[in-house]
């Protein structure tokens, strides 16, 4: 049976994260950082981020995402990720966008294990990497470590 997660990442160019890509890192948010970038210089900026300061529930919490782009074939965003800095798997998503997008733009919602920061990096055309960062206070954590 296909869980409606896959086949909806399928449609909107997404990958959702799973066991089998958390094993070729550590688990800690900024190794995945490192892997994600290659070791590449981060910029802040191009990047935002809109993610409420306090969710009630960290089950669903609504985050969106813009990347300032034209999106032309010379100036587009090949891909997002949002890495959050304390759940179980730090790689929550990752979005792979071209010029056929239109707008650099994903809203969704992720599920949070408590109070922490949220990283969003954009990689470019050009393959520079951009990124931004946001807090949320989460009163009911939703991510429960097995260890």
């Amino acid at each position: 049976m296909t869980q409606r997660r896959t086949v909806l990442a399928g449609l909107v160019g997404a990958t959702v994260c799973g066991q089998g890509f958390a094993q070729e890192v550590e688990r800690s948010p900024q190794a995945w950082i490192q892997h994600l970038t290659q070791s590449q210089p981060v910029r802040e900026g191009r990047v935002q981020l809109t993610l409420p300061r306090l969710a009630d529930n960290g089950l669903s919490v609504p985050l969106r995402i813009q990347v300032n782009s034209p999106m032309t074939d010379e100036d587009h965003v090949l891909q997002i990720c949002v890495v959050s800095m304390r759940n179980p798997r730090p790689l929550m998503a990752r979005y792979f966008l071209g010029p056929h997008a239109g707008r650099a733009e994903v809203s969704t919602r992720v599920r949070l294990n408590g109070t922490q920061e949220v990283v969003v990096l954009a990689q470019m055309s050009d393959l520079s990497w951009w990124s931004t960062r946001a807090e949320v206070e989460v009163t009911e954590s939703a991510c429960l470590d097995a260890s």
